[in-house]
């Protein structure tokens, strides 16, 4: 019987410690798997087409997102920035970001009534 609660302990333990490194890690993966490089447009446009690498412009994306894209900025000023989106309609843009970590992955940019960037965030397909 002894055995058996420390056993639950110890489960219940590994359980708590196992959920705060998935909340940790989850909570800082764009940081981790797209923050290697500073936003370059040149390459941001280069690589649109490259099939050199999987993850062709995810390296750039969370710089992109984090100190380039704020709100407020016009809908025509992040196209000029950016280019032509893989994908658009009338309230948002998504730019292709590659397979990055097995899955492919994008740039959602979602803009309000007034073509005014409202945030952006990096999804996954």
């Amino acid at each position: 019987m002894k055995l058996i609660n420390w056993a639950s302990i110890a489960l219940a333990a590994f359980t708590v410690v196992l959920t705060i490194v998935f909340f940790t890690w989850w909570a800082m993966k764009d940081s981790v798997v797209f923050g290697n490089e500073k936003f370059d447009q040149v390459k941001w446009m280069q690589d649109a087409a490259t099939i050199q690498t999987e993850c062709k412009r995810g390296d750039m994306a969370y710089d992109l997102q984090q100190h380039i894209l704020a709100p407020g900025v016009p809908r025509e000023a992040v196209s000029m920035l950016l280019g032509r989106p893989s994908y658009e309609d009338s309230n948002a843009m998504e730019y292709d970001l590659g397979k990055c970590m097995h899955v492919y992955h994008g740039l959602r940019i979602f803009f309000d009534e007034n073509n005014r960037l409202m945030h952006s965030r990096i999804s996954s397909h």
